[in-house]
């Protein structure tokens, strides 16, 4: 079983770690984002009247949030790892992961990450539909 916490040098790990503080910052601010967008439309819905069902919508910017902390607390860009690049370094500094091995384990990390965001989403959309308000 793979590990999901960060190694413990800070150095690239297929399929654990390969983002460094740079790329975790910004991670962290598109999960504020996502965490923002789906509260003022969770907000906006419920103040327009709308049907609860309608509050479903919450599921997509919850997602983009989950990605974004999930990417951040694990050092790990899905993004990244689907272009098959690793980036320690300042913004914009990436690298290309030369083992296809390393490069599969990144991917299917990446594609848990995917899964496990839209989970997060959905239940928050589910709870934005039960909430009596």
């Amino acid at each position: 079983m793979t590990s999901t916490s960060p190694p413990a040098s800070g150095g690239y790990q297929a399929g654990v770690c390969n983002i460094g503080p740079a790329e975790v910052s910004r991670r962290r601010r598109s999960g504020h984002v996502g965490a923002i967008l789906g509260i003022g439309l969770f907000i906006v819905l419920v103040a327009l009247g709308v049907p609860p069902v309608w509050r479903l919508l919450v599921v997509l910017p919850a997602a983009v949030g989950a990605v974004g902390y999930l990417q951040a607390r694990r050092r790990f860009c899905a993004g990244f790892a689907m272009q098959g690049v690793f980036n320690l370094g300042e913004l914009g500094s990436q690298t290309s992961v030369a083992d296809p091995d390393a490069t599969s384990r990144d991917r299917a990390a990446a594609l848990r990450f995917f899964a496990e965001a839209a989970i997060i989403g959905l239940m928050v959309g589910v709870i934005a539909v039960v909430l009596p308000v």
